[in-house]
């Protein structure tokens, strides 16, 4: 059996939340925003959870969200750096597992079946991110706002979390990254992509998988998880 660890991500200051509690430590319907991914991935068959939080956040951490909340598998508390992709490097230095799953802690409603499809993905191709299809049109813009293109929309896919990764691939594309210093990423999914050569297969997420950025994104997701 391989061994399954989720690095889940909650480093981020939450500025668009208009608010001085950090959204993941927002609370919904009772408890923090973290709460939620924490839980999805201690109960859905992973071996071992890294949270990744800012430096004057681990010992909240430590003791307000794990260990308030009994998480059991949550092995290591790691801090985070000034961006996505410093915080992911930092974790990926705790895993032990043949898996990695990297995961948006602010995305609550993440659930077993998305957990299940990434864990099979990556058996079978060795890199994928969870994501759907866009329903709107798509425009691309120049520096004008002026249409300069309309895509396929048939080929557009909105990217989510989890990405996952057999854990040598992975780390092997963020060390490559980290010594040709390149910083403009976005995802874990660019690193695998430009750092080395194997490709990356989408896998159904959900629409429900939404990211809580804004505070209208709170009040949508209490609404989503009522309906669970």
């Amino acid at each position: 059996m391989k061994k399954i660890s989720a690095i889940v991500l909650a480093a981020g200051k939450g500025s668009r939340m208009n608010s001085t509690t950090k959204k993941q430590f927002m609370e919904m319907n009772g408890k923090p925003v973290i709460w939620y991914s924490l839980f999805a991935f201690e109960i859905y068959g992973v071996d071992q959870i890294i949270l990744v939080t800012g430096k004057e956040d681990v010992e909240y951490c430590r003791k307000e969200i794990v260990g308030k909340y009994g998480f059991t598998k949550v092995t290591d508390i790691v801090e985070g750096g000034k961006e996505r992709y410093q915080s992911v490097y930092n974790g990926l230095k705790k895993v032990t597992g043949d898996i990695v799953m990297i995961h948006d802690g602010v995305r609550p409603l993440v659930s077993g079946a998305i957990i299940d499809r990434c864990v099979k993905g990556t058996l079978e191709y060795g890199a994928c991110v969870a994501g759907v299809p866009v329903k709107d049109t798509i425009k691309i813009l120049d520096e004008n706002r002026a249409v300069t293109d309309t895509p396929d929309r048939n080929r557009l896919w909105i990217t989510q979390t989890p990405q996952s990764f057999t854990y040598e691939l992975v780390k092997n594309a963020y060390d490559k990254m980290q010594k040709s210093n390149s910083e403009n990423v976005t995802d874990d999914a660019m690193v695998v992509e430009r750092f080395s050569d194997h490709e990356v297969r989408f896998v159904e997420g959900e629409y429900s998988n939404i990211k809580v950025t804004t505070p209208e994104d709170i009040f949508i997701a209490e609404m989503l998880l009522k309906r669970k």
